[in-house]
């Protein structure tokens, strides 16, 4: 299950999304050196999970950035 949809990601002010995509680098950041560490990683599919996520705010804000963003239907 994905950390934020894309509805709620949309939801949020330029700012909120801001403080989010900077918490979400921080858990990676902190999980990947824990990897490298050789240590053990509780949940590995939390690292792809974030990854997705991170991705997901940027498209987004590329999106508005440009003035794509998506519609809602009806």
């Amino acid at each position: 299950m994905p950390i934020l949809r894309p509805e709620e990601i949309r939801a949020m002010s330029k700012d909120e999304r801001r403080k989010k995509l900077n918490e979400l680098r921080a858990e990676l950041m902190r999980l990947r050196t824990m990897v490298r560490a050789g240590g053990a990683v509780e949940n590995p599919a939390r690292i792809k999970e974030l990854r997705k996520t991170i991705a997901r705010i940027l498209t987004i804000e590329r999106e508005e950035e440009l003035g794509i963003g998506r519609e809602k239907s009806k």
